[in-house]
């Protein structure tokens, strides 16, 4: 069974937080990463203030609907770091998201045991710098007039796709 890690950077809304650590946990996702300014659930660890830490944790909790305690996860601030140590555990890194390079994710084919899928922000897209950093893209093939789905359910379809 391949091991996937999915990466959540710069994901705003912390309901599609809750939303993606739920199908992390639907679809087997051994970790979750916070990055940048993504919302993370409560920690033991907490360097939030205390109100600003519970009302987000609130929020995610509404839509992860338990996956908070249920799937390991952790923040980081630096994506690129978090990158590298996932390159350097063996990890493909594939980014979801809409480029000349991306490849139908329907077509997605790897002899790599483990994944790490990258999503990120829902109208800029994820920046140049974290896509240079990519081995490779993945898209969505989007049939009607709308060029992209929600960041949590796009997020999902990827999770199924990339777990087969």
């Amino acid at each position: 069974m391949r091991q996937i890690v999915l990466v959540i950077h710069n994901v705003r809304s912390a309901h599609n937080v809750g939303s993606l650590l739920r199908s992390a946990d639907g679809l087997g996702a051994s970790e979750v990463i916070f990055s940048g300014y993504t919302p993370y659930p409560k920690s033991r660890t907490e360097e939030r203030l205390p109100h600003l830490a519970e009302k987000i944790h609130r929020k995610i909790q509404k839509t992860a609907l338990g996956a908070e305690t249920s799937v390991n996860w952790r923040q980081a601030t630096d994506i690129s770091e978090v990158i590298a140590k996932l390159r350097q555990e063996g990890f493909l890194i594939a980014a979801l998201e809409q480029t000349p390079k991306a490849i139908d994710i329907k077509r997605f084919e790897s002899s790599h045991d483990k994944v790490a899928l990258i999503v990120g922000p829902e109208v800029d897209g994820l920046d140049d710098r974290v896509l240079k950093l990519a081995d490779i893209h993945l898209r969505i093939p989007m049939l009607g007039q709308k060029e992209s789905l929600n960041v949590a359910v796009a997020g999902a379809i990827a999770l199924f796709a990339v777990a087969r």
